[in-house]
């Protein structure tokens, strides 16, 4: 029986042609663009007094996130490259070469060469943060301050270069990020079982799940690369203590902090695809049970019967690309779990198409009950989705529809 079954050459054919243009917009644009959180970076606003307090910051960053019309511009916002967008684009890649080989190997050096220029000033390991200052509830971020999801991605991909390419210096940069997080952001507390990774700022000692679950994850792929023991035992400790935070639904919410008491469908995916990847590196099954919890309770709170990909597991509204994207992806990465996930993702992917992409070659932010918000975004939304549709378009090559040769020819003449 094909692995894609129920899917028409039509839809395949879609995703192909959509990944294409995909990547040429975000070609065009030079890996630069706005994001949701960059409303301090307004040159506006920086010159006068108005953003020197917490209040004011928040009002704007929200003010700017939930408009339906973009106002950067007339804001004099600048489009920046993330180095977090720039790691999306590199697995992307890399996905992409193993269809087409030898097609991308530009692009994957000019991303690994602007990740190298974008490394965090003044620290002594190799990790990244965000293009914009961003205020939080309690602190404001700097620009290109050092943060642990942004530096588990880079490290991500930067392994993944090395997986498939060699390279020392891509394993010598994750490896120093890894010992970044491992000596500046590891905490535990020795009366209770209590670990973790402090987030966003080496100074707030948080208990985040998905933090805790990605730098695990890190360390185990680390380990099973240089064979660095002393990672091991943060990385358990930290992810059997978020583990133990399962709820009885198989939920997690997204920290433990009462203000952080929400659950949403892409901090939820990178949870299951940490557990996943643990498990897998440790060669271990310790973690099977909470990963069969978690997605049964994933695939039956985060998706609308009409393949509409829900940000939060109680209502449909927002519809978010990034939840869109992680859909996809985590229901790829599990189809192990549940034989109908690749039509589940192609429903995905079908709605996302019909209601959130632009003819100019992007994807809009989300879908709200009155309105569309068109803001095309760079990290947040185009480098997931090409990283989305990238993965759905290496399942197609593997799967016995179309040879990996036959991909490519079909990419080539598109």
């Amino acid at each position: 029986m094909s692995a894609l079954q129920g899917c028409s050459r039509e839809q395949v054919d879609i995703v192909r042609t959509s990944t294409l243009r995909l990547l040429d917009y975000c070609r065009r644009e030079d890996w630069s663009g706005y994001d949701p959180y960059d409303a301090l970076n307004s040159e506006i606003f920086q010159a006068s007094t108005l953003l020197n307090s917490r209040i004011p910051r928040l009002i704007l960053t929200q003010a700017l996130k939930r408009s339906p019309v973009n106002l950067r511009g007339w804001m004099r916002v600048p489009k920046t490259q993330n180095p977090k967008a720039l790691a999306l684009f590199l697995s992307a890649f890399l996905r992409l070469s193993r269809i087409q080989p030898g097609r991308h190997e530009d692009s994957i050096h000019a991303m690994l060469e602007r990740l190298v220029a974008l490394r965090s000033d003044g620290i002594p390991y190799s990790c990244w943060g965000y293009s914009f200052p961003w205020q939080g509830r309690k602190v404001v971020v700097p620009r290109g301050a050092p943060n642990l999801v942004c530096t588990t991605f880079v490290a991500g991909a930067l392994l993944d270069c090395y997986e498939q390419h060699g390279g020392a210096e891509q394993l010598d940069m994750a490896t120093s990020a890894a010992e970044y997080i491992l000596n500046e952001l590891y905490w535990q507390d020795d009366l209770s079982p209590a670990a973790g990774f402090s987030y966003p700022l080496r100074s707030l000692k948080a208990e985040i799940h998905n933090a805790n679950f990605l730098a695990a994850a890190l360390f185990c792929r680390i380990y099973k690369l240089t064979g660095e023991a002393k990672f091991v035992g943060p990385a358990l400790r930290a992810a059997r203590y978020s583990a133990a935070k399962q709820r009885d639904d198989g939920s997690w919410y997204y920290g433990e902090a009462r203000t952080q008491h929400w659950i949403d469908n892409f901090h939820t995916g990178y949870n299951l695809s940490a557990l996943g990847q643990i498990d897998h590196y440790l060669e271990s099954s310790e973690f099977e049970p909470r990963i069969q919890q978690g997605f049964e309770f994933y695939k039956t709170h985060f998706f609308r019967e009409d393949g509409a990909a829900r940000y939060f597991h109680d209502r449909t509204y927002p519809i978010d690309i990034h939840a869109v994207a992680q859909s996809i992806i985590t229901l790829l990465e599990f189809r192990r779990l549940d034989g109908s996930n690749l039509a589940k993702a192609w429903s995905v992917f079908d709605w996302a198409m019909e209601h959130m992409w632009d003819e100019r070659g992007f994807f809009y932010y989300r879908v709200l009950r009155s309105c569309t918000i068109r803001t095309s975004y760079m990290r947040w939304s185009q480098a997931w989705m090409l990283l989305a549709l990238s993965t759905l378009l290496s399942e197609l090559s593997s799967s016995g529809e179309r040879s990996p040769a036959q991909v490519s020819v079909a990419l080539a003449r598109a």
